[in-house]
């Protein structure tokens, strides 16, 4: 859910110097040395900074991982409020789901190793949860918007984590094979937002007891 930006790592090469090349940067370091063997230090090094413009950029090595989400964040509340006032609430949701994990082919396979890490390390799941809200929240304020609510209402906030959730279950699938589509993933995960609960192939919806 981050999109992501190329770094050099040939010796020598000039200091990186913006969030997405040392996030790039820490993710090649995590996926050869692993995370908990790699340090701030580490990255610093391979960055060509100090330790402590590493923390100019990042509060924490945990998140290095995550790049410049604030400003994805931005862009994707600028969608949101982009999109015309008549879309259907959950086109507008599957939109807004499609333009934040869209990203260009070359970037493949540091963007699964970026998923690979958010999702799969144990040490990172504390400080995921903390980015997850934030981007629940962008969500829950459009619903509460479009549904005259506060974004702190239960409507909005279980339309957050329900998108969430579709994010969540697409990446997990995609990072099984290589071969499968991102983006078709999404998409028919956002298939509960309009048809229910209902399986693929079923005609009846499934009913709460």
């Amino acid at each position: 859910m981050a999109k992501t930006a190329k770094p050099s790592t040939r010796a020598g090469r000039r200091p990186s110097t913006t969030l997405g090349e040392l996030s790039d940067l820490g993710i090649e370091l995590f996926a050869s040395k692993g995370f908990e063997e790699t340090s701030v230090d580490d990255i610093a090094d391979a960055a060509g900074i100090a330790r402590r413009t590493f923390f100019r950029y990042f509060p924490s090595k945990n998140a290095v991982p995550w790049g410049d989400f604030d400003t994805q964040l931005a862009a994707l509340r600028t969608h949101l409020a982009g999109l015309p006032e008549d879309i259907e609430l959950a086109d507008g949701l599957r939109s807004a789901l499609l333009q934040f994990n869209t990203f260009p082919v070359e970037e493949a396979a540091v963007h699964r190793q970026r998923m690979s890490l958010i999702l799969g390390n144990p040490a990172l799941q504390s400080y995921s949860m903390l980015m997850y809200e934030g981007w629940r929240a962008v969500i829950a304020e459009y619903v509460a918007a479009r549904t005259e609510s506060e974004p702190t209402d239960h409507f909005p906030r279980t339309v957050g984590w329900m998108v969430l959730g579709v994010a969540i279950s697409a990446y997990e699938q995609w990072l099984t094979d290589e071969a499968l589509d991102l983006a078709q993933l999404l998409s028919e995960g956002t298939r509960t937002l309009f048809v229910g609960l209902r399986a693929p192939g079923s005609s009846d919806p499934a009913h709460l007891p």
